[in-house]
């Protein structure tokens, strides 16, 4: 008989080599299987990842892949900053007989008084809860926060017109602004959708249409409320909108609004589903971690133990104060602006002039320079009251141009430093706490007026500081 070559292995048995062809084939299947639960991987040239799936990496890859203007996507920017905007302004023509109508004042001084507290209950509502809305956008993503926003306008707004009490009015503005979370979020999803070089101009855009709903809405509540009274060859004493004299004005804001709500079905997600590093790209080693296991949930995944704290970052915090300080400062403004020439200047003004600004000055400094600038205008309103006739019109107008411009500037410079200031999985609390100071800000000034001019209603005549 003939013995194996020393150097050789045994042959295997039948059995043995059974046995390994079945167990190679069992790993070849749990292999695929494991490939095929993990999200698969698309590589950038500069060592940047894509997760499929992924709704954040979508937008990436569709700003890699087309350096341009992304203007389908800055209309959802624009449009839902304008349903956002328009309800917050359009009550403030009517308000007055509003509550006159709603007879809880017992005198007429007394009207300006009730009247601050409905104003001010919206920016209340906001403030409690603006800092919760923007957490909750960088949990579950931005569209679904910005979807629930809207649909509160369509609800709470509407209902608002139809008030009969005074506490409902009071109840259905502040369950509105509380609801209402959707500003900060936007502020966050408008440079989401654009490249760097993009950026100020996505955020000019929010501004802009911010200041163009607080333009549109008292001109839509002025022209609206108390239709039977003002076209009594269109609507009768006794339809509806006799009945609700200050319906139609909010009927036709909820209208756009849910108009802007169907709409937003085809709004792209932003928010990544998987670990980023702080400057917002996804790193091999972040998704790597990621797929170790890939049925991490988002929220686990956009936590991390080395988040600072929103509090102790001073830019964020500095740029916060000054916005809150100007957006005070612009809504004892507005009541100046006229929409035919100040809106038309901020359309122009924001997407044709203001970019060009900052590539020359940049946020800061841009913002240093018309906050110096507003200084004489502030000073100049008074002295405007001895001119009369096309003279004092025409300086008006002149002076709302450029201060709502310069106003623009400064809130424009403070929404870049404040998303430029925390990485994604921050920016939507941190818009969230810059709206929650500003609502708190401007919720005092509509109370503070209406306690100040009822109090100056019954001074007339007074000898020590007379009202009038």
């Amino acid at each position: 008989t003939s013995l194996p070559h020393p150097s050789l292995p045994p042959f295997p048995s039948s059995e043995t080599a059974a046995v390994n062809m079945a167990e190679q084939d069992r790993n070849g299947r749990e292999a695929a299987a494991a490939e095929s639960s993990v999200p698969l991987l698309e590589k950038k040239a500069d060592g940047v990842l894509y997760v499929e799936g992924c709704p954040g990496c979508a937008v990436d890859r569709r700003k890699a892949a087309n350096p341009g203007i992304p203007y389908g996507t800055f209309i959802y920017v624009w449009t839902v900053t304008l349903c956002t905007a328009l309800p917050i302004s359009s009550l403030f023509p009517f308000l007055y007989f509003m509550i006159r109508d709603l007879h809880v004042a017992k005198r007429t001084e007394d009207i300006g008084f009730y009247a601050g507290f409905v104003g001010a209950s919206f920016m209340f509502g906001r403030c409690l809860t603006s800092t919760l809305w923007g957490i909750a956008a960088d949990r579950i993503g931005r569209k679904p926060v910005v979807v629930f926003g809207i649909l509160s306008v369509v609800i709470f707004n509407t209902l608002f017109g139809l008030s009969v009490t005074y506490w409902m009015a009071i109840a259905t503005r502040f369950l509105l602004g509380a609801l209402n979370g959707l500003l900060g979020p936007m502020k966050a999803y408008a440079i989401e959708v654009c490249r760097p070089e993009h950026e100020p101009l996505a955020l000019s855009l929010v501004s802009t249409a911010w200041g163009i709903g607080l333009i549109i809405g008292p001109a839509l509540g002025g022209y609206l409320a108390l239709p039977a009274e003002k076209y009594p060859n269109i609507f009768s004493p006794d339809s509806l909108f006799g009945r609700f004299p200050y319906f139609l004005p909010c009927l036709c804001t909820s209208v756009f609004a849910a108009i802007v709500l169907i709409s937003c079905i085809w709004m792209p997600e932003t928010l990544h589903k998987h670990k980023v590093s702080d400057d917002g790209n996804q790193s091999v080693e972040a998704l790597e971690a990621h797929l170790i296991d890939p049925k991490e949930e988002v929220g686990q995944s956009n936590s991390s133990n080395t988040k600072k704290s929103l509090f102790k970052n001073w830019p964020l915090m500095s740029s916060i104060i000054v916005y809150c300080v100007f957006s005070f400062h612009d809504m004892a403004y507005t009541e100046y602006s006229t929409f035919s020439i100040s809106g038309a200047s901020l359309l122009v003004y924001q997407l044709f002039m203001y970019p060009s600004i900052i590539k020359v000055l940049g946020p800061i400094k841009s913002s240093q320079i018309a906050a110096v600038l507003c200084i004489p205008i502030l000073f100049a309103y008074p002295y405007m009251t001895y001119l009369s006739g096309p003279g004092l019109s025409i300086v008006l107008n002149i002076a709302s141009v450029i201060k709502n411009n310069l106003g623009v500037t400064i809130i424009t410079g403070t929404f870049i430093l404040q998303n430029n200031a925390v990485p994604q999985n921050q920016r939507g609390a941190a818009n969230g706490l810059a709206m929650t100071g500003m609502s708190f800000f401007k919720a005092i000034a509509p109370a503070g007026a209406g306690i100040v001019f009822s109090w100056a209603q019954k001074r007339q005549h007074a000898f020590f500081f007379p009202a009038s």
